[in-house]
């Protein structure tokens, strides 16, 4: 969820006020489409983080950081060309559109000062971020060739150009009795269709809260509204651009998904929990924590590679099941190779598709239908059976050593998926790419400059105050298991079921019956069954947990272990 064009405008003054006249010191990049430019004020330092992404893109002064990848890109690198140490002197916004200009004084050649502008459009999959200088471009984020649009073309030393615009109306600017008779004049249309039509930067949530304030309903046609509606359609856009000028930022929230973000306070939801912001910038932060939108480097690029080897190993057991059935029925061909055999002087050579004789070892005297080959001899098919027949016999110990295999490879791979869903950082996601290109999933080199910092455990405080750590991926659980534990510290694992390690410190004593509750409901909470009830965790002394030789990152085998069943509540 992003703001509206509506909405852009004041936030677009908090920047102005908080940032122009301040000095860019550093400009870092957390993924593909997350920055942040670190801009100083005298006695105060602030985060400018701009976010392109597609789902959620953003600009806001944040309070938080984010790691900066261990190399920075290309683009980055231009960036810091071109703006660090420079000074902020504008932050404008183009019209009511989703587009702010950052303009910056740099010095240039032989001293002389030049503007060079960030262009941050923030207008969904299209958002991208464009640095220009003389309205030619320098560089931008996503290139954009005319082989990807004939609308608009965004390439180094082209003269910039804005997206197309749509003739709308400036609802602060433009007289407001003017835009109520142009909603007029679309008589068949329904009101908010009406208004969204006339009104620029207007979104959803702005022209839901406009119809709202005017006692209206969202599907009302036009033509079947009188005056006292318009007058109170008039005086709701009146008070929502006045309520712009000071805005009181607002989030609507229900269940952990973020239902609306506007500048201006919305009040039209019946459900969900609506929380009010000192400023944009912290409103802004907060949903993007709500929506996790921030993506740690390759996460996703792992996660597809994973659930593809998943898809590749569940149809290979689909393929050895088939192969195993067609092994337990060797016994067919080796009869009809016996049957064959005998009967074989009563028929001739390349004369029959099949034939049917009395079953040798029927007791009943039942009948046998008998495929051949007409291309060979009756006693060629003779010999092809009975090859047939012992292959299949072969091959029987060997598929179900496949089988077993892929299972347990499908465990591995959905003990990854676990570990990539629990990782934040750029630690752990270079620890699992070590694990995948060990593993022989992944074939590239691992660069020198990437980071070689090993990731922390999960750590949690039971009532008691007992110290519970859990590990975010295989290397971690096998860290944790082997090299961090006591031998009689407690580990914990949900009963044949993905999850993570949990280990209790006991320091040499048993902990209490509450605090293993805890660490079992935390067990349950980092594994496939979270939210579920009745899970059976395994709990025993890290001592009766062993390694096996050759085994995958995180596969281990206990003993003496009991079990407990608790709900992830």
């Amino acid at each position: 969820m992003n703001l509206d064009g509506f909405s852009m405008r004041p936030l677009t003054a908090e920047l102005k006020n908080l940032l122009v006249g301040g000095r860019i010191d550093k400009i870092t990049q957390h993924n593909k489409v997350n920055f942040t430019f670190t801009i100083r004020q005298p006695g105060e330092t602030y985060k400018l983080k701009i976010s392109v992404a597609p789902q959620s893109p953003a600009i806001y002064v944040a309070k938080n950081s984010l790691e900066n990848l261990p190399e920075p890109p290309t683009f980055c690198m231009v960036l810091r060309k071109n703006l660090e140490n420079g000074r902020v002197v504008d932050i404008r916004q183009h019209e009511l559109d989703r587009i702010i200009f950052i303009d910056v004084d740099t010095i240039g050649a032989g001293g002389k000062i030049i503007t060079v502008t960030l262009s941050v459009e923030l207008i969904g999959k299209y958002s991208n971020i464009i640095l220009v200088c003389d309205e030619k471009i320098i560089d931008a984020l996503k290139k954009i060739g005319t082989n990807s649009s004939r609308v608009r073309t965004v390439l180094p030393n082209q003269i910039y150009q804005l997206p197309p615009t749509q003739n709308k109306l400036d609802i602060f600017s433009e007289n407001i009795s003017e835009i109520i008779e142009k909603i007029k004049s679309d008589s068949t249309a329904r009101i908010d269709k009406a208004v969204m039509n006339v009104c620029q930067g207007f979104g959803p949530q702005t022209i839901k809260q406009v119809i709202f304030a005017a006692n209206l309903s969202c599907d009302a046609k036009i033509d079947s509204l009188d005056e006292n509606n318009f007058v109170n359609l008039k005086n709701s856009l009146e008070k929502i651009r006045d309520a712009a000028k000071n805005p009181a930022p607002c989030l609507v929230e229900d269940a952990g998904k973020i239902l609306a973000v506007s500048a201006v306070t919305l009040n039209y939801f019946s459900q969900g929990q609506v929380k009010i912001f000192e400023t944009i910038s912290e409103m802004l932060e907060v949903a993007d924590e709500i929506a996790g939108s921030y993506t740690p480097p390759d996460k996703e690029k792992f996660l597809k590679l994973v659930k593809n080897e998943f898809r590749r190993a569940t149809n290979k057991i689909s393929v050895l099941e088939n192969e195993l059935a067609a092994a337990e029925n060797a016994d067919d061909w080796r009869i009809f190779a016996d049957n064959l055999s005998t009967y074989r002087y009563q028929f001739q050579d390349h004369a029959d598709d099949f034939i049917t004789v009395q079953n040798i070892y029927s007791e009943i005297g039942e009948e046998i239908k008998i495929p051949l080959d007409k291309k060979i001899t009756i006693n060629a098919n003779v010999q092809t059976f009975y090859k047939k027949y012992d292959k299949l016999k072969r091959s029987a110990h060997h598929i179900l050593e496949q089988i077993d295999k892929c299972r347990a490879e499908i465990l591995y791979l959905e003990s990854v998926e676990h570990s990539l869903a629990s990782s934040e950082t750029l630690a752990e996601i270079d620890e699992i790419r070590a694990e995948l290109m060990n593993g022989g999933y992944l074939k590239e080199i691992r660069k020198k400059t990437a980071s070689s910092k090993k990731s922390e455990p999960f750590k949690f405080f039971a009532p008691d105050g007992t110290e519970i750590l859990i590990g975010k991926n295989n290397s971690q659980n096998d860290r944790l298991t082997f090299k961090i534990a006591e031998p009689n510290d407690i580990w914990l694992h949900t009963k044949e079921i993905t999850g993570s390690h949990v280990i209790i410190r006991c320091n040499g004593i048993f902990p209490s019956d509450e605090t293993l509750l805890y660490a079992a409901r935390l067990a349950v909470k980092f594994s496939k069954a979270a939210g579920s009830s009745k899970v059976p965790v395994d709990y025993t002394l890290c001592k009766f947990v062993k390694k096996p030789s050759g085994a995958k990152p995180g596969f281990v085998i206990f003993t003496n272990q009991k079990t407990v069943y608790v709900n992830d509540d």
